[in-house]
């Protein structure tokens, strides 16, 4: 076989793969999308049919039966609070472990290291909760959903990549350690921030277990937990709860696309020094 050949091969096989790979993601997706715009009585009665008439007032019902008003301020608050919190938390740990600032920088980086491979410790967390009285309360919420191992773990091999010569040039310009922090290193940490942020977006928005655990007063609700409003004792309106689904992955689909550039580049820049 020629050269042209193997390479034409070559690009069918990864077209092929592509191709796959791509619809195996956005079938469920589209299936989604098609019972969102179903009747109740066409979807029961044809669940895989195209609807003949899109009902896209699904959408409407979804979100004033689920009160998504309320519940999509609430995830935007738990979201975007948790994770400048932790991204905050993890830039000033991670900082003093890159650079052997403090004692035992290697035992407590592997202790972040070990971490990740721990559950979340659910009930330890409800004893804390309400012992601190952070229990049913967004700030509380905000607090008990701080997550730190992997972004310690990114976080540190991302400040190995910065000169060391910048933080001796500011201690002798007299910047503090909190200055020098906030206003040098995060801004030369972007890429990374960016890459962790949307990380902890994604999974603060996604959050299911925590709100039925900590928030059992309904004026605290995120969507994840709005979304039970579909459910029935006896039956379940599935083609509201597609639409209520849309609505809950529509923001982070718009702010994946708006990040996704910078997330390859916190990658990429963050293993340099792993």
């Amino acid at each position: 076989m020629t050269r042209a050949g193997r390479i034409g091969e070559r690009t069918l096989v990864h077209a092929t793969g592509w191709i796959i790979g791509v619809g195996l993601f956005l079938l469920p997706v589209f299936y989604l999308v098609l019972v969102s715009l179903r009747s109740e009585t066409g979807f029961l009665g044809h669940p895989f049919a195209f609807p003949r008439m899109p009902h896209f007032m699904n959408y409407v019902s979804a979100w004033e039966q689920a009160s998504m008003t309320s519940y999509f301020l609430n995830s935007i608050i738990y979201a975007v609070g948790g994770t400048v919190l932790s991204l905050l938390v993890s830039a000033f740990l991670a900082f003093p472990i890159a650079r052997g600032y403090i004692r035992g920088a290697k035992v407590i980086y592997q202790v972040f290291v070990f971490s990740m491979f721990l559950p979340g410790g659910l009930i330890p967390l409800f004893v804390e909760s309400q012992a601190l009285h952070l229990y049913n309360n967004q700030l509380g919420y905000i607090i008990l959903n701080v997550g730190t191992g992997l972004s310690v773990f990114f976080f540190v091999g991302y400040i190995k990549s910065i000169p060391k010569e910048l933080d001796e040039a500011a201690a002798i310009d007299g910047c503090g350690y909190s200055r020098y922090v906030l206003r040098i290193l995060l801004p030369l940490m972007s890429p990374a921030l960016a890459t962790m942020g949307l990380l902890s977006f994604i999974g603060e928005w996604n959050n299911l277990i925590g709100p039925i655990v900590f928030l059992p007063n309904p004026q605290y609700w995120p969507l994840t937990r709005g979304l039970f409003a579909f459910y029935g004792q006896f039956s379940n309106n599935w083609p509201l709860l597609a639409a209520g689904l849309i609505i809950t992955i529509l923001p982070l689909t718009i702010l994946f696309l708006f990040l996704q550039r910078y997330l390859v580049a916190g990658v990429t820049g963050g293993s340099l020094k792993l």
